[in-house]
């Protein structure tokens, strides 16, 4: 493999920025996500995505002024080491690494379900096989570089918003036709899934499904124009995004009731396929499995990407092995980084659980945005592109709702963290001495 230290291509525009980030966020969000997040919180399932987009488009912009502010890979890793201290760049990394890989394997299981319930064949075991050999061949296409990575995610996103905009159109007369009688009561009271802590829950789980947007700031030091380019490219992102998960969280509960909803994400991580099959078109649930699949992939490709800026950002300052820090000269991509990254995704794809995998996803981002926001209250004023009040709203939404997650998770999470910054103290240690 021939390498150099050298900066990354500046090859991504606006379309490309966009793209990207709908790449990022209209795969294991819409199609896996938004059937769990109903599960605990019921018909308030409405509520919860509309809190999460406020939260995360708080965090988006914040993420866009810091991105154009310090250009380069890496994100809040990067953010954190030059606006707060060495301390907080790492555990941002960290956090990024431990929650994006859990992300890429839900997505990669996903793309399992979805892929076999299509072939019409399969099993718990088989979907977990698919769903490593996924992660291999989209890690191989990622190796070759951003251009063909943005070629193929352009072709994807097309796919899979095409055919989520048609099962919403086609699930409106069915509610409609009900009353909407699935939407009550909007915050059930019960044992089951529902009221406040249900609505608060689901929010946090919603929230993972819509950081797509950070892609585009990770990916920074590939983006032309930067400060002109990052922020319309995070507003038109979030825009999109937020419509759509409120038609496919109105269209699933409204058909399936938001307790079969919920069963369906748990029980075949293929939620939309089993809503597509109660509308009345036959031709809806294998349009739905396409673009479930090729959405999957795309989710896949994205994260990839990102995680193996970040650890190319870490190896740059020295929190990782220096060999993540090659880029190759044929394609400009840190071949080594994308399969570090690649592997690691297809060995947390074997949990097998999509429940586990997006729960601990949750709280390991929203510690990481929380951080992202810290860095942005640090912004000069002169390179402020917002009030200081939208990442404070952001930071204080991350706090809020990380600890609504199971306690099992984030006290997994946080024992993760506390190893992480022992190996780092342990790391820096021995460099002074050396």
């Amino acid at each position: 493999m021939e390498s150099s230290d050298t900066g990354l291509r500046r090859e991504v525009g606006l379309a490309g920025a966009v793209l990207l980030g709908l790449g990022s966020m209209v795969g294991t969000g819409v199609f896996v996500s938004i059937g769990i997040a109903a599960g605990v919180a019921g018909p308030s399932l409405l509520a919860a995505t509309v809190l999460a987009a406020l939260v995360a488009t708080a965090n988006g912009l914040a993420s866009a002024q810091l991105a154009a502010a310090h250009p380069v890979s890496g994100g809040t890793y990067e953010y954190g080491y030059v606006w707060l201290s060495p301390a907080f760049g790492f555990t941002a990394g960290w956090m990024f690494l431990l929650a994006k890989s859990a992300s890429a394997a839900t997505a990669a299981l996903g793309f399992g379900g979805y892929l076999l319930d299509l072939v019409g064949t399969g099993s718990h075991t088989l979907r977990i096989a698919v769903a490593a050999a996924g992660t291999l061949m989209v890690t191989a296409l990622v190796a070759g570089g951003i251009r063909r990575s943005n070629m193929g995610n352009a072709v994807i996103v097309g796919i899979t918003v095409t055919a989520l905009a048609l099962l919403v159109v086609l699930s409106v007369p069915t509610v409609l036709s009900d009353g909407l009688q699935n939407f009550t009561p909007f915050l059930p009271s019960d044992s089951g899934a529902g009221g406040y802590a249900g609505l608060l829950h689901g929010a946090a789980l919603m929230f993972v499904a819509f950081t797509g947007y950070g892609r585009i700031a990770t990916l920074a030091e590939e983006v032309r124009e930067p400060r002109r380019v990052i922020p319309p490219a995070v507003i038109l992102t979030m825009a999109v995004v937020s419509a759509l998960y409120l038609g496919i969280a109105f269209a699933g509960v409204g058909v399936m009731g938001a307790a079969a909803f919920g069963a369906a994400a748990e029980r075949t991580a293929a939620p939309l396929e089993s809503l597509a099959r109660m509308l009345d078109a036959p031709l809806l649930a294998p349009l739905i499995a396409v673009a479930a699949v090729t959405a999957m992939a795309g989710v896949l490709l994205n994260l990839v990407l990102g995680l193996s800026r970040v650890l190319l950002a870490m190896a740059r300052r020295g929190d990782a092995p220096g060999v993540f820090k090659r880029i190759g000269r044929a394609h400009g991509s840190p071949v080594a980084a994308v399969w570090a990254c690649g592997l690691t995704v297809a060995g947390v794809a074997l949990i097998g659980d999509v429940r586990v995998t997006w729960s601990f996803s949750a709280f390991t981002v929203l510690l990481y945005y929380g951080i992202t926001n810290l860095a942005a209250l640090r912004l000069p004023a002169e390179r402020r592109l917002f009030p200081r009040g939208i990442p404070a709203a952001g930071l204080l939404g991350c706090v809020g709702l990380a600890f609504w997650v199971e306690p099992r998770v984030w006290l997994v999470a946080l024992g993760l963290l506390g190893a992480g910054l022992v190996g780092h103290h342990l790391r820096r240690r021995q460099k002074e001495r050396a």
